[in-house]
């Protein structure tokens, strides 16, 4: 990813968005976008090409779809996990070439089923529309399981519903922790929620964190960008003390005891840090089984930058998931 450490101070051209007349941004990607790969190419063989994707859509009005990876040669029923991409809730997607590398490499190394979401970005789709988003891919996947409308014959032939996961990173941690707790008052039979999977999760406040003041002109997530991200998605006239934002603000959730057990990553580089220790404790407060790991060092979003932490996530994964 390349930062321009000089835009600390130019939130809009640290991110290469530019705001719009009407509301909206124009984004300049940061990243390319990859294709599925839905079938083995010509130019490679299984020992090179790791897993299979193909995209199937979600809401077509909503222009929403799903990525679906799926191990190649595997016959036996995998976990599912459902996942959410970083970027702020206003950039990136689940097609930026970091995720579809990343998923391509997990699927096949866990191994599991992985469906990676096309949510709505804001500004032109504020919160809660990511959320309604991931309550109609998690409602895909137990149709998928319930055979409603036909059903997909990659999760057909590997897909153990009794084994699911959800995961987000960054912005896609932030929902998790809402759609986990809706779908609480879902019903999504025969699926089962084993986990919940919070990989450096974007939460924020009014008042300043010391992480948040210690590394507020880093050159990766500035404090800068933190609030001008949280100022284009957030509902028109609501403050960073909002649920949506700060789920330690009145947090005392009497769902939040019947949340799954949660896998909660986080970087002591990272701003968000101290906000995600607090996460991860309000989660126990609560009575739900916490899996921390705070690490040292690493910056927001390492393993795209940081082969060894790319490693590190997928053991941490696959430990998770398999021992559920």
């Amino acid at each position: 990813m390349e930062l321009d450490s000089s835009a600390i101070d130019e939130p809009y051209k640290f991110l290469k968005i530019v705001p719009n007349s009407d509301g909206s941004v124009t984004r300049f990607e940061q990243f390319p976008r990859l294709p599925p790969t839905p079938e083995l190419t010509s130019e490679s063989g299984p020992e090179k090409q790791l897993a299979l994707s193909k995209d199937i859509t979600l809401n077509s009005e909503n222009k929403t779809f799903i990525r679906l990876y799926r191990p190649i040669d595997n016959t036996r029923k995998l976990p599912v996990i459902i996942d959410f991409h970083a970027g702020g809730f206003v950039i990136l997607s689940a097609t930026s070439s970091p995720f579809h590398e990343t998923w391509t490499r997990a699927s096949a190394f866990a191994p599991a089923l992985v469906i990676t979401v096309e949510y709505r970005l804001a500004p032109e789709s504020r919160l809660p529309a990511p959320y309604d988003d991931a309550m109609e891919a998690i409602m895909w996947v137990r149709d998928q399981a319930r055979e409603i409308g036909g059903c997909d014959p990659w999760m057909k032939e590997l897909a153990d519903y009794s084994n699911v996961h959800i995961m987000g990173t960054s912005a896609g941690g932030n929902i998790v922790y809402h759609a986990g707790l809706r779908v609480l008052d879902a019903d999504i039979s025969p699926l089962q929620i084993k986990g919940l999977i919070f990989n450096q999760p974007f939460f924020s406040g009014v008042e300043r964190t010391e992480s948040e003041e210690n590394l507020s002109r880093n050159p990766v997530l500035p404090l800068s960008v933190i609030d001008l991200l949280w100022n284009l998605s957030l509902p028109p006239g609501c403050d960073r003390d909002h649920e949506y934002c700060n789920p330690l603000n009145g947090g005392n959730n009497a769902k939040m005891e019947k949340l799954p057990r949660c896998l909660v990553r986080g970087f002591e580089l990272d701003p968000l840090v101290d906000r995600i220790k607090e996460f991860a404790k309000m989660l126990d407060a609560h009575g739900v089984k916490v899996v921390a790991k705070i690490e040292a060092g690493g910056c927001h979003g390492a393993e795209i930058i940081d082969q060894g932490k790319l490693q590190e996530l997928f053991l941490q994964i696959k430990d998770f998931v398999y021992s559920s």
